[in-house]
């Protein structure tokens, strides 16, 4: 049965979503030279960020009320600005590929473990995941040490339990780890960039086969 992702009507949101499975535990995959490589400073990629890119990303992100600077500031900046210091992360196959395609398009992309997502409730009906503005006072931990990051107005993909993922950070509870055999990709794309989520999503699946035993499958945005 595919998997469906609710989108809530949105004017400028244009998302790219796909499902990712693996043969063999995430930590048994070593990250592709061709991916590796995508990741240093003189990297020729299919696509290339600019100013224009970083502007309309943050007014996406600005649209429900959210101010996506500081810290708060989209995922895809902070990569940019790691790789220009040389510190461009390097975790394992399936983060280092969704990492660099983000990096080169632009595009904050959330990467989550599909097997920790909620996607039921205790009486056993089906509570499709849904992507949506976060309310007012909305919270959730993004990391080992326990730290929060308010989402009030961001928008966010939710599960029965509340909130997974955002273009900023994505929640501990359902991040990837060395365990993980299926991961949801959501690439965070705007109506202000004509075709570029289309672009970034057909790129980042046509890398995924080159990791070991790792193949993509389609999912219904509804």
């Amino acid at each position: 049965m595919s998997i469906t992702v609710v989108v809530e009507p949105h004017p400028l949101l244009e998302a790219g979503a796909f499902v990712i499975r693996c043969a063999r535990p995430c930590a048994e995959l070593a990250t592709p030279a061709q991916i590796a490589a995508l990741a240093e400073p003189e990297a020729v990629a299919p696509l290339a960020s600019s100013d224009a890119v970083r502007t309309a990303v943050r007014d996406l992100l600005r649209h429900g009320g959210y101010k996506p600077s500081g810290r708060g500031k989209p995922a895809s900046e902070y990569l940019a600005a790691a790789l220009a210091k040389r510190e461009f992360p390097r975790i394992n196959a399936l983060v280092d590929a969704c990492n660099v395609v983000s990096l080169h398009s632009g595009l904050p992309i959330s990467l989550v473990d599909l097997d920790r997502l909620d996607r039921g409730t205790p009486a056993g009906r089906s509570a499709p995941l849904a992507i949506r503005i976060a309310p007012p006072a909305t919270t959730y931990v993004f990391n080992p040490s326990g730290q929060t990051i308010d989402a009030s107005g961001l928008l966010c993909l939710h599960d029965a339990q509340g909130p997974t993922a955002t273009p900023i950070k994505d929640a501990q509870r359902t991040k990837t780890h060395d365990g993980t055999v299926a991961a949801l990709v959501v690439l965070w794309g705007t109506r202000a960039l004509p075709g570029r989520t289309a672009a970034a999503t057909r790129w980042y699946r046509d890398l995924v086969p080159a990791i070991a035993g790792a193949a993509v499958e389609d999912l219904v945005l509804a």
